[in-house]
């Protein structure tokens, strides 16, 4: 790869650029479906690719190819790119002179050299929990492990090269005895540590405890909120409104909000690029810019946005190590790493006198993500009746705002989650519309 790497960095020197990147990557990643109470199907994919940004005199261009053979083909392509583009004002320079942490957790070999067997065993073990609870059908699932490596080079002396893995389950039921209910359970790891049994058993128990519902009429009340649930509201809502982009195009409710107590006095976040077997964690973000923690809130107050190099540049301060890509296709952009909620935690749900507890919810993607409005429809709600979990809600609706749920929020489980790249445990929230 550092061939291929140092190949195109050089091509693309030769063609006119005044800065180069290449950003290699080569993954293989092998699938599991589930439908319908069986294995549909697996797949093995191998990818690898190369992208390459060219500078010319201020303007940018990109180019990418997954042939090798045409290297030097694509980085004609990314400079005459930049030659047909105008000069951004705004661009600074590609990043440079960087130091690296050491990080830890990203890479195991046992999900390195998995066998399909194995992979199909894992898989069998979400089906076959699922089925030992009675009147439960997987509607659909699925099982991932994955190996990657990555390898960024630059002309102003960045070189990160990493290698990681990856192992996630998942699977949807339905019951097809008494009240019809669904329900689901996933889990993510770069480690090969799930418990994949718990998966199925815990999907089928939730669409099971979730049958004979009742209705509730709309009014205020104190929601506890899976951690399902609030990183789906909080991916949605809120990260868009601290990714420095946004701010400086003016479509984020942070603008000029540094210092303001924007929440909950007990409430932090962070953004942690070196979080130990993190699913975002890394000794780089992904154009060579070192990983850091980052202080989002801090005891309520707001502290940061996040940047990349060219969002830094335009506000002239240094990058939070931000920059993501979705693949070797795209040029990065503001991403953030392993977001983590902190609140003093407790049983939350004993701690709770009445009110609604939310499992996971359908929507979130059409929240308001600059006033951070929402309406969502609540999947696998409950009522909470001295401190217990007491009826299951037909239908259930919740709506609010993010920025206001931030200043109630009264109370954090300890059944701390990893969804993706955030980190959060069960959130309790008071005063908030559920309409059912």
């Amino acid at each position: 790869m550092y061939d291929l790497a140092e190949k195109a960095l050089q091509a693309a020197i030769k063609y006119g650029a005044k800065e180069a990147e290449v950003y290699i990557v080569k993954s293989q990643k092998t699938s599991v479906n589930i439908q319908k109470d069986m294995i549909e199907g697996a797949k093995e994919n191998i990818t690898t690719g190369i992208g390459i940004r060219a500078i010319v005199d201020g303007a940018v261009g990109f180019s990418s190819t997954n042939i090798m053979s045409y290297i030097d083909e694509a980085a004609k392509n990314a400079v005459s790119s930049a030659k047909t583009q105008d000069a951004d004002p705004d661009w600074k320079k590609l990043p440079s002179n960087q130091k690296y942490p050491t990080v830890s957790g990203i890479l195991d070999r046992d999900i390195h050299n998995m066998e399909l067997d194995e992979c199909i065993g894992h898989t069998m073990e979400m089906i076959d929990a699922a089925r030992a609870t009675p009147g439960i059908i997987v509607t659909s699932g699925s099982f991932s492990r994955s190996h990657g490596e990555r390898l960024i080079l630059n002309s102003n002396g960045i070189e990160v090269s990493e290698e990681g893995t990856g192992i996630s389950g998942f699977v949807d039921v339905i019951t097809n005895e008494g009240e019809t209910s669904t329900a689901y359970d996933f889990a993510i790891s770069r480690k090969n540590d799930i418990d994949f049994a718990a998966i199925g058993k815990n999907a089928a128990e939730l669409a099971k405890k979730s049958q004979n519902t009742i209705s509730i009429e709309p009014h205020k009340t104190e929601v506890i909120i899976h951690p399902f649930a609030f990183s789906d509201l909080i991916e949605n809502t809120f990260i868009p409104s601290i990714d420095a982009d946004n701010v400086q195009k003016g479509r984020s409710n942070l603008i000029g909000r540094k210092d303001e107590i924007i929440a909950d006095e007990k409430l932090s976040i962070y953004d942690d690029g070196l979080l130990e077997g993190g699913i975002d964690t890394g000794i780089a973000d992904d154009e060579g810019v070192a990983s850091r923690k980052t202080t989002v809130i801090e005891n309520g107050a707001f502290r940061s946005y996040l940047y990349d190099t060219y969002t830094a540049g335009k506000d002239g301060v240094e990058s939070t190590g931000n920059a993501s890509r979705n693949s070797y296709l795209s040029t990065p952009s503001v991403g953030s790493r392993n977001f983590i909620i902190d609140f003093p935690s407790c049983d939350i749900v004993a701690d709770t006198d009445s009110g609604v507890y939310v499992n996971t919810v359908i929507g979130a993607h059409t929240a308001n993500s600059i006033s951070g409005d929402f309406s969502v429809e609540a999947r696998n709600a409950f009522t909470i009746k001295d401190g217990k979990l007491d009826k299951p809600i037909k239908s259930l609706m919740i709506s609010g705002n993010i920025f206001d749920m931030l200043k109630n929020i009264n109370g954090a489980g300890t059944d701390v989650r990893k969804v993706g790249g955030t980190i959060t445990p069960s959130i309790r929230v008071s005063d908030m519309s559920v309409v059912g």
